[in-house]
């Protein structure tokens, strides 16, 4: 429903939002401007079009800050201006917007004009997108040309054939522009614009775009054809990637600049599949091996993420004669990035090399690994033994890891104990129970009381799993009699995760073991010393009683037990006791049904 003020005075809106558009505080008319979807409702589409927007349209010399929020409103306006049908009022506007100076501007404008492309009718997009197209493309300003440059895709495939021609024709312009940074654009860009090309076009429109880019003397445009190079050889017959695009693949992956070799690393095994009919496989393994051994850091770094998927294409035999010694030389990487890459893809190399090869060759770099100087290192190998673990099995694997993994499990970096702890209920899986309880549990148990609370939470929760992995009886037996042990230590933290393990394990044990063992343990801290342990016994109590309300085993213990303990807890001298020992009561007594 309208305000009643703005149909008394139909420029109220307006007025009010030019005044706070001219105020000196920016975040009022930022606010302003955050408000336009809710003015344009309350104008309706008609006169949002003949007043809202026209006033926007004059508003283009304001902050950047206030130019980029009308971009982005712009850009979800159609339903205000009244449909896609008068869609075409917006893109004035924003095609002033996609001309000032400011880049996040502009390219907010020209996503706003991209997703209006996307409503228009082809008829629209011929009367007035085009036109507004080849306005910035012909502009004497650059930043008008790079805007343009992002707008072909959206309008190409639905215009005339004629209309398509002179698109085609521009782009290619806009390859040659003298200006390097309209030339970056239309780099980044491209890819898109050539997914929309017709077949019968691409060698004569989208290779030559490619290849006058790949050769551009900025390094910052030369970096940009990589994904293009990638785009246009899926699109073309294995005889046309190696007559047209191959040389460029070839230079583009020694480039002088390491940020193109940068971005052909990053691309090489897409660009291995779609140039491999035409490359002779030494070639492209010592293109590879090229890159694992690059001048730059980065470079190394990024190869390595390459290596599962590449040494899948190549084959365990080449791959073993020929790539593992470089391999085997990133484990001593001077650049920790580096190491810390390849901790992390290295282990995707299993599969392929399967039991025998992979505990001769690659056991040997996750021991190296496992014993880095950096923890991020470490914390990679570690969170991805999975990997290795299905190929070789546990057993294998303990036998070479436990005692690296038993070391990390007190790494001085929390991250590390961490990881560990994640891994832990995969191991017990594997190991059984008699390996465990001699191997782990004391360390599973210690973790209970790591200075670190994020260490202590992630311990709880591990002892759930592995009531899960082993069964509640095991836990009975083993793990809850050392938690209730700590309901009586001197430190108060270790008390604290007596309570949260308890609650934390209360879903995979037995009524028995709760009525018997559990509920006595958070009852017996009701009168702890500490009242951070007093309110944490109410908020345990909280948590349990949709599990005892559930159980008709438990339920009698409610009234019997329960409510005398919380009622004890409303009358603590703590504020904060009091609060979260009615809030349990208050949800014990009442239950949600």
């Amino acid at each position: 429903m309208m305000n009643p003020e703005m149909s008394e005075n139909s420029l109220y809106p307006i007025a009010v939002l030019l005044d706070e558009l001219k105020h000196d505080d920016l975040a009022l008319r930022l606010n302003a401007i955050r408000r336009l979807s809710t003015i344009a409702q309350a104008l309706g589409p008609e006169r949002t079009r003949n007043e809202l927007i026209p006033f926007l349209d004059e508003a283009a010399e304001d902050e950047d800050e206030i130019l980029l929020a009308i971009a982005e409103e712009l850009g979800n306006f159609v339903d205000n201006v009244g449909g896609p049908e008068y869609a075409t009022v917006l893109l004035h506007p924003l095609g002033n917007l996609a001309s000032v100076e400011e880049t996040v501007v502009r390219e907010k404008a020209v996503a706003s004009l991209n997703h209006i492309g996307t409503v228009l009718s082809p008829a629209q997009l011929e009367s007035d997108f085009i036109p507004l197209l080849k306005r910035l493309h012909s502009a004497e300003w650059f930043t008008n040309r790079a805007s343009a440059a992002g707008l072909f895709a959206v309008a190409y495939a639905r215009v005339n054939p004629a209309l398509q021609a002179e698109m085609r024709q521009a782009y290619g312009q806009l390859c040659q522009d003298p200006t390097p940074m309209v030339r970056r654009v239309a780099a980044a860009r491209l890819s898109e614009f050539v997914r929309q090309l017709q077949p019968e076009f691409l060698i004569e429109a989208a290779v030559p775009y490619f290849n006058c880019l790949s050769v551009d003397d900025q390094d910052s445009v030369r970096l940009l054809t990589v994904e293009p190079l990638v785009t246009i050889s899926s699109a073309l017959t294995t005889e046309q990637v190696g007559e047209f695009l191959l040389a460029a693949f070839r230079a583009l992956a020694v480039d002088k600049s390491w940020r193109v070799r940068y971005m052909v690393a990053d691309k090489f095994v897409e660009l291995t599949r779609v140039m491999a009919p035409h490359v002779a496989k030494e070639e492209v393994v010592a293109m590879f091996v090229s890159f694992l051994k690059d001048g730059e850091a980065e470079v190394r770094t990024i190869i390595c993420s390459q290596i599962p998927g590449f040494c899948e294409l190549v084959g365990r035999e080449d791959v073993l004669e020929k790539i593992y010694p470089h391999l085997k030389e990133l484990v001593s990487d001077p650049a920790q990035p580096v190491r810390s890459a390849f901790a992390t893809h290295v282990s995707g190399l299993a599969p392929l090399f399967e039991k025998e090869a992979t505990h001769q060759y690659l056991l040997p770099l996750f021991l190296r690994l496992l014993k880095d100087d950096f923890s991020e290192v470490r914390l990679n190998i570690i969170s991805r033994l999975d990997k290795v673990n299905a190929v070789i099995g546990i057993e294998l694997l303990s036998d070479q890891l436990l005692p690296a993994i038993m070391e990390l499990a007190e790494d001085k970096q929390w991250r590390v104990r961490l990881a560990i702890i994640e891994y832990i209920p995969l191991l017990a899986k594997q190991l059984g129970v008699a390996f465990f309880d001699e191997q782990l549990t004391h360390l599973c148990m210690s973790w209970l009381g790591d200075r670190v609370f994020s260490i202590r939470e992630a311990a709880t929760r591990n002892l759930k799993n592995l009531t899960d992995v082993f069964g509640a009886e095991w836990a009975k037996g083993t793990i809850i009699p050392k938690i209730l042990g700590l309901a009586n230590h001197p430190n108060y933290l270790y008390r604290m995760t007596t309570i949260f393990a308890l609650t934390t394990i209360v879903p995979s044990v037995t009524p028995e073991v709760i009525r018997a063992s559990i509920l006595p343990a958070i009852e017996s801290l009701v009168t702890d010393d500490i009242p951070n342990i007093r309110f944490n016994v109410a908020k345990s109590i909280e948590a349990l009683a949709p599990v005892l309300q559930r159980d008709p085993e438990l339920r009698p213990l409610v009234p019997a037990q329960i409510v005398p303990a919380l009622t004890t807890l409303t009358q603590d001298p703590d504020q904060d006791v009091r609060y979260y020992a009615q809030r349990a009561l208050q949800t014990v007594q009442n239950p949600v049904s």
